[in-house]
This record gives structure tokens, C-alpha cells and sequence, in this order.
């Protein structure tokens, strides 16, 4: 297998925009395959894409001919191949929270705001956009009122979601919290996951990350 990666990513997506955290705090360079998920009816629904990802989802890393699905576990495989730095904690216990905060993030609050849930409701149940916005705030304000419950004085956060070293969870936090804003969610509301929002964003590899950064963010009129 080469080195090489590319990353089929959409540059509003928050699952690709954890693995450009991801990627980014290792250092690794990769090239971007813009996958348009409203384009021409939404591009990951073309037979070509579904070769690379059956469930028709972004994001999708490419290593070498290996495809890897599924932004959580594509996150455990960087840090299986290139350890250094660290996303995960050497302790078990550390590790199981640090795991238990971006699986609250990545599977119990980013899925029911998901593009594809939301277009189902438009198209099959005439859903109106004011409710489907309020359904994405219901469940982002539940999930970040237990996940500030579980960092805020909590012994092991630090400067970010565990200790001082951005890990897995940091990567998963930013994402969600950009989601939360873009719907009007105040984030401020829930003051320790702002902290940690900020001190993220503060550094090089999360700024890179930014949606607006990405190549295929398009120009403002």
C-alpha cells in the first residue's frame, strides 16, 4: 500500500470536517475529492461514489486502493497507523470517555440533523423548513446539555474535552458546534463547550479544517 490519501469529503459535511481535524493534527497531507451533496440531486448518489461507499456518505479516505468509511472509525485507523500524535489516551479509562464524548456527538446528536434526514422530511412529509430547523435545534441543545454535563468540572478536562492534547472528542466537538450555530443554537448556553470550542479553533490544524477553508466552499456573491 503507498502513502497516498485523498479524502472524498463535502466541505459542510461534519463527519468529513472531523477527519481534516484529524488528518491535520498528524501532519498528513492528502489530496480533497469534492463529493456535492445537493448538486444535480446530490452527487453521492451516483453509481461512481457508490463504489466507494455503498451507504452513499461522506466522508470516505482513500489509502493507497484501500477504501475507509465512517468518520469515527476512520479517526481510530489514523491513529493505529500514525500514533504520533496521539488522538486517543493511553489510559483505558481516558480512552473509554474520550470515546463515550464523540460517540454521544457522532451517533446520538449529528444523526438526526443529518443532510439525508432532513431532505426526507422535506420531500417525503412536506415537513416545513422553520420545523425541520427546530427539530435540528431540539436534539443539538438535549445532546449538548448532557455533553456539558459531562466535561464541565469534570478532573479529566483540560484545556480541551480530555487534559491539555486535543483528542478524538475534539475533533467530533467542533464540527457539531459549527452545526449548532449555522441553526441558531446558542452556543454560549453551554459555556464549557464554547471554551473548548475556541481553544480549538485557536490552533492551526482545527482553523485548516473550517469549512469556509475548504476548496470546494463556494464563493460568496
Amino acid at each position: 500500500m503507498n502513502d497516498q490519501l485523498r479524502l472524498y469529503s463535502y466541505w459542510r459535511s461534519s463527519a468529513a470536517y472531523r477527519v481534516r481535524i484529524g488528518l491535520n493534527l498528524k501532519g498528513l497531507p492528502y489530496e480533497t475529492v469534492p463529493v456535492h451533496l445537493v448538486r444535480d440531486g446530490g452527487q453521492q448518489h451516483t453509481a461512481q461514489f457508490r463504489q466507494a461507499n455503498p451507504q452513499g456518505l461522506v466522508p470516505v479516505l482513500q489509502h493507497g486502493n484501500r477504501m475507509m468509511r465512517q468518520s469515527v472509525a476512520i479517526l481510530e485507523y489514523l491513529d493505529e497507523t500514525w500514533p504520533t500524535p496521539p488522538l486517543l489516551p493511553v489510559l483505558g479509562r481516558d480512552r473509554q470517555r474520550v470515546r463515550t464524548l464523540s460517540q454521544l456527538l457522532a451517533c446520538d446528536i449529528h444523526p438526526l440533523n443529518n443532510l439525508r434526514v432532513l431532505q426526507h422530511f422535506e420531500h417525503t412529509w412536506n415537513v416545513p423548513q422553520p420545523e425541520r430547523d427546530e427539530w435540528v435545534r431540539h436534539w443539538i441543545v438535549e445532546g449538548f446539555g448532557a455533553f456539558e454535563a459531562m466535561v464541565a468540572g469534570h478532573p479529566s478536562t483540560g484545556e480541551y474535552c480530555e487534559g491539555n492534547t486535543p483528542t478524538q472528542a475534539d475533533c467530533c466537538l467542533v464540527p457539531q458546534v459549527y452545526n449548532a450555530r449555522r441553526f441558531g443554537v446558542a452556543v454560549e448556553d453551554f459555556p464549557t463547550i464554547a471554551r473548548i470550542d475556541r481553544a480549538c479553533l485557536a490552533l492551526p490544524a482545527f482553523d485548516r479544517a473550517r469549512p469556509e477553508r475548504q476548496p470546494d466552499c463556494p464563493t460568496p456573491q
